[in-house]
Parts: C-alpha cells; sequence; structure tokens
C-alpha cells in the first residue's frame, strides 16, 4: 500500500522512494530512472512485469497530471495481453490500494509527482 507522499516522491510503509515506484503484488521497488512519459519504453519498468500469471493491467501514474502514454508503450503492452491504465501519480497510488484490497493482480508504475 502507498500509505502517502513525500516530496516528489511516495511512502510505501516505512520506506520512503524519492523519485518514482514500482509496484506488483510481490513488493516495491523504487523507480530512480523513471523516463519521462513520451520517451516511456516497455525496458524502463524492469522486472515489475515478471510475474505470473502475468498482470491484468498495468497501472501507470504519469506525474503531476495525467499524460497519455506512447502508442508504441501500450502496443508492446497489448502484444503481452497486459491493459493499461494512465492517471496522475496521486491517483494511480490511490486506485492500487483500492484495487489491490479487491485482490486484483495488477502492476504499477508511479512517476515522480
Amino acid at each position: 500500500m502507498v500509505t502517502g507522499f513525500s516530496g516528489r516522491g511516495f511512502r510505501v510503509r516505512d520506506d520512503v522512494f524519492p523519485a518514482g515506484l514500482l509496484l506488483n503484488p510481490n513488493g516495491a521497488w523504487a523507480w530512480d530512472d523513471a523516463p519521462l512519459v513520451e520517451g516511456l519504453a516497455l525496458a524502463a519498468l524492469g522486472t515489475v512485469l515478471e510475474m505470473q500469471p502475468r498482470p491484468e493491467f498495468l497501472l501507470l501514474g504519469t506525474g503531476a497530471r495525467l499524460a497519455q502514454p506512447p502508442r508504441p508503450f501500450v502496443r508492446e503492452l497489448e502484444a503481452m495481453d497486459i491493459g493499461i491504465e494512465a492517471m496522475d501519480s496521486r491517483a494511480a497510488a490511490r486506485a492500487w490500494g483500492v484495487l489491490r484490497a479487491e485482490e486484483r493482480w495488477i502492476a504499477a508504475a508511479l512517476m515522480p509527482l
């Protein structure tokens, strides 16, 4: 669960992630090299999508404001049968908590605020 915000980053329990944050049901990882939305590529997500079964979708927090991810990035996810939901990072952090409370099998990539 994302329990709060710290500067441009995120708080998960007692840990602070001062830049971006990657989440899946198995853990939370710093995303210190989060690209700008327009430069987003699948490789930038590291191993966050490497879970079994694959996530239903990626919850993408695009920073302080909603921005649409690049079409090639969306197509790569769709080719893996992974959907994508983009929203600003604060909304994505809140949605993460709600969706995981429902035990949805998802991953998240939250860009700095």
